[in-house]
């Protein structure tokens, strides 16, 4: 199969090393225009320098451009755009903050193919390669690597937020008005797993409904014989194909709809807005790296799966819903990346979009970290056993929520209620939700494709580069 990676922007391989740098002089001014950019950003909070660094910004934006014509890969190109957004964002924020039909018209192109997508590949990987008696084992695995893999997210989080405080000293404003928070039942969670009406599942995008309705479908198509199952296997293949290069088609613009997605949160909130939180924003993204390092990349290693070679598999769909707040912008991707990785494609169509109800690898981080940053704030000393019992609530609570708008605010307003923390002091937190979003939903997708890889190989089924040599 072709790779996005070359196909949208042009193949690196082809192209002729442009503006007449040596590699070793185009890193350097790379490295320079980073530097630049970052004086840029750190002189906007000082009014005296405001020409300073708009001159900064916008130089450190030219003169990436050398790196991004040389390289052309979408993640670069998806780099640049969000830089330029961030640059667009905060030197013209009344426009910036009319950008947003950018990345709503990408989203909307993506849940359009994202149905038949994961219809197409998990049917035609159970009727067409007889992997009817491997569904049982890949969806308890699944479930299990999830689970163990948020849990431990959500004690990092708690013990981040104990040693950082960054909750402390918050003076908080006038209650508002909050988004209801009605925890569902278990009943209920089991209940919305299963669609009542397949039409309805996909009008409302619910990504689960969908892959068990075809779970069900491709069970049923597998028993039926050869001469009748035959047929619709031929034309669910032929859809899969077809949707897997819409996406190549889709991905043409996730680079500009990257850098509108930046340019409208900068644009609308400010950099402003950080300051008070910005021990909260530095806590939850530092926890994020050491929980990549000591957590996902030993549980790589131990799967004998290379490192290295996954983070560049799942680099690109990561940015792209990094930049976009929303895991869902990069789930067809996620999909490709981690076939060409080497996962069957069985595999991928029924555990990534699995991932989007289990799987919160990255929002599991900020649920606890957020709760005990509001108790902070509100001045409530809680006992080792209240957090303790709060990290166990999360952990139930945050399965029934996916997809759901602000979803983990939602999961914390239930929470925090049964330890009696003020509306208040979780409401302060939408100051910097948006910018912490984008590391939740970036570290999600990171979860649902090492999972995909994880099971893979548990299940002696990866193959190609996923094999560390």
């Amino acid at each position: 199969m072709e790779t996005l990676r070359d196909d949208p922007i042009g193949n690196p391989k082809s192209q002729p090393r442009s503006w007449l740098l040596s590699d070793s002089a185009l890193l350097a001014l790379t490295a320079f225009a980073v530097l630049l950019f970052a004086m840029g950003i750190a002189l906007a909070f000082l009014p005296s320098f405001a020409i300073a660094a708009l001159a900064n910004r916008w130089t450190a934006l030219f003169l990436f451009l050398p790196m991004a014509f040389r390289r052309r890969s979408l993640l670069v190109w998806t780099f640049w755009a969000m830089l330029a957004g961030a640059v667009l964002g905060l030197d013209a924020p009344h426009f910036a903050s009319q950008l947003r039909i950018l990345g709503d018209l990408f989203l909307r192109l993506v849940r359009m193919i994202v149905a038949p997508l994961i219809f197409g590949g998990i049917v035609t990987g159970i009727a067409g390669h007889n992997q009817l008696k491997g569904v049982g084992r890949v969806a308890l695995k699944s479930i299990i690597f999830f689970e163990a893999v948020t849990t431990i997210g959500l004690l990092l989080g708690l013990v981040a937020i104990d040693l950082t405080r960054a909750g402390a000293g918050i003076v908080l404003p006038a209650a508002a008005a909050a988004p209801n928070a009605h925890p569902e039942t278990w009943q209920q969670i089991v209940l919305n797993i299963f669609p009542e009406n397949i039409a309805q599942a996909i009008a409302q995008n619910q990504i689960l409904q969908v892959a068990v309705f075809s779970l069900l479908f491709g069970a049923a198509l597998a028993m039926l014989p050869e001469p009748k199952r035959e047929p619709m296997v031929k034309v669910l293949q032929s859809l899969t194909d077809a949707m897997f290069k819409m996406t190549k088609i889709i991905m043409y613009i996730a680079p500009l709809a990257a850098g509108a997605a930046m340019a409208y949160t900068i644009g609308s909130t400010g950099l402003s807005m950080m300051l008070p939180l910005a021990k909260l924003v530095g806590t939850y993204y530092g926890s994020a790296l050491i929980f990549v390092l000591l957590v996902l990349a030993p549980i790589l290693a131990f799967a004998r799966i290379s490192p290295a070679r996954f983070a560049r598999a799942i680099a690109e769909p990561a940015a792209i819903a990094f930049a976009t707040t929303s895991s869902e912008a990069a789930l067809p991707l996620a999909m490709e990346r981690m076939e060409e990785f080497g996962v069957p494609r069985w595999i991928v169509s029924f555990v990534v979009p699995l991932g989007y109800s289990f799987n919160m690898t990255g929002s599991s981080l900020y649920l606890t970290m957020a709760a005990i940053f509001a108790a902070q704030a509100s001045g409530i000393h809680l006992t080792i056993g209240e957090q303790l019992v709060m990290l166990f609530t999360l952990m139930l609570t945050s399965k029934g929520v996916a997809g759901v708008p602000r979803a983990t605010l939602v999961v914390l307003m239930g929470s925090a209620a049964q330890l009696h923390i003020p509306t208040a002091a979780i409401l302060v937190l939408l100051g910097v939700d948006t910018i912490m979003d984008m590391g939740r939903s970036g570290m999600n997708v990171i979860g649902n494709g090492m999972a995909a890889a994880v099971v893979a190989r548990w299940e002696g089924e990866l193959q190609g580069a996923g094999n560390r040599e």
